[in-house]
Order: structure tokens, then sequence, then C-alpha cells
């Protein structure tokens, strides 16, 4: 498993504020933008958002951004299955 390092994006309190975002927001606006250009996995866009895969798929279906999938998600899948003890 690798470590990925943090990235720091400055953006002015005006800004959020004018859009009126919280960090938060961005991040999952960010995260939906995009995984819907297909730039990001399933996986990779819920990991920005902060949010887990279930409440990632609800906003995609809120937003009725078609859902993507392909072997890290279904990798994804897996280790959730895994981590719940319903796949040996």
């Amino acid at each position: 498993m690798t470590v990925d390092t943090l990235t720091t994006l400055e953006i002015p309190q005006g800004i959020l504020d004018a859009a009126h975002l919280s960090v938060a927001d961005l991040r999952l606006e960010l995260a939906l933008a995009l995984y819907a250009q297909q730039r990001l996995s399933l996986g990779k866009a819920r990991e920005l958002a902060g949010l887990s895969l279930w409440e990632f798929r609800q906003w995609l279906g809120l937003r009725r951004i078609e859902a993507h999938y392909d072997t890290d998600d279904l990798q994804d899948d897996l280790n959730t299955l895994r981590a719940l003890g319903r796949l040996e």
C-alpha cells in the first residue's frame, strides 16, 4: 500500500462565500465533476469527496450522473465485502 502525499490548494474564503460552499461542499463538487468526466474512478472520487461508497453513489443518483464501473470499482466493492465479512 502506498501513502499519497498531500497537495494544498488555496482558495480565498471570499470565493467559497460567494459560491455558498464549504470546503467539504467544494470537495464533493470537484469529485462529482471529475467522476462525470471519467477522470476519476468511483473509489478515488468518493475518497476525494470524503464520503462512503454508498453516500457518493447517492449523490451520483441525485445529480443524475451515470455510474461508471471498472476494475478499480470492482476491487473496491470486493474489499468492502471482505471487510464486512460477506466474502472470503
